[in-house]
């Protein structure tokens, strides 16, 4: 069975200096066609940067033409933090954020706009009220909110996203008494899954490596939001070491995908985890992952 035509796989981010001689080629070309081969293993990636600063159209443009080989990729990209951890509706950012987004919107190669809430932004009035402002602040764009406190479960804070039409974002984190728990939840047509590792003792979770029992429980829960999803996003977010690939790519391959591709140099890292990949040239695996 292949993918689902809804749904697309990726990892966040893709400017990583860590990820030179893991996922990229360790060569002075690497940083300019990361994108481009990015767009050979996956249909989707997130945008990191935009949650710090804002990107000019042409950039825009730019990452538009460095993925034209599939046609299928388009971007989902994270809303800068002013509006989400600030709190700031300024008009003049508002503009400045969104018009950098146009060519992908026009070009529909926007799959939505994450707004990434921290975990003190809890269901209150006071937040809903901020919450459906923001939303008409951005009314053009499709949206997606992550929430990380489980206050956001309940039915009415559910039901402010059906009414405001703002996808719900389901994540997996670090467990905590007050944390989001992991969901399949579908507010709109949009449907929205992030993979944050989890810190285990003195590991940070951005270098936990998912293991596939562990995938397939979120591969069932994938599967069943998309027979419904319009368009459904899966996005790890575990980036150190290359984990976030290894992990994108395993996923992929649970619901579908058959390219069953891998960059060399991560198959060399990581050969348990990858042993049903190949790369398009010979691979001395490693005795050992690191």
């Amino acid at each position: 069975m292949p993918l689902p035509p809804n749904l697309r796989c990726g990892p966040a981010g893709w400017t990583y200096p860590h990820w030179n001689g893991v996922v990229y080629p360790r060569s002075p070309e690497r940083k300019a066609a990361g994108l481009e081969l990015i767009s050979r293993y996956f249909d989707m990636v997130e945008v990191n940067r935009t949650f710090y600063q804002p990107i000019r159209a042409e950039v825009a443009r730019l990452w538009m033409a460095q993925v034209s080989s599939n046609p299928r990729f388009v971007f989902t990209v994270k809303l800068n933090r002013r509006f989400t951890h600030d709190r700031v509706l300024d008009a003049e950012e508002l503009r400045a954020f969104t018009g950098g987004l146009l060519p992908l919107l026009r070009g529909r190669k926007l799959g939505c706009v994450l707004m990434q809430f921290p975990w003190t932004f809890r269901f209150t009035a006071e937040n809903r009220d901020y919450f459906i402002r923001l939303r008409r602040a951005l009314h053009e764009f499709p949206l997606v909110a992550e929430m990380r406190h489980a206050s956001w479960t309940r039915p009415e804070a559910l039901g402010t996203f059906i009414d405001y039409h703002v996808g719900f974002c389901n994540i997996d984190q670090t467990p905590s008494p007050t944390g989001m728990p992991p969901m399949s939840q579908l507010t709109t047509r949009i449907g929205y899954v992030r993979l944050h590792g989890r810190a285990v003792g003195a590991t940070p979770q951005h270098l936990y490596l998912y293991q596939e029992t562990e995938l397939d429980d979120w591969a069932r829960r994938i599967g069943r939001m998309a027979e419904i999803a319009a368009s459904l996003f899966v996005v790890t977010n575990n980036d150190g070491g290359g984990r976030a690939v290894v992990n994108a790519l395993q996923l992929a391959q649970m619901l579908g995908d058959h390219r069953g591709l891998a960059p060399a140099d991560l198959i060399r890292r990581y050969p348990v985890a990858l042993e049903r990949f190949s790369s398009q040239r010979p691979v001395q695996r490693a005795l050992f992952a690191a």
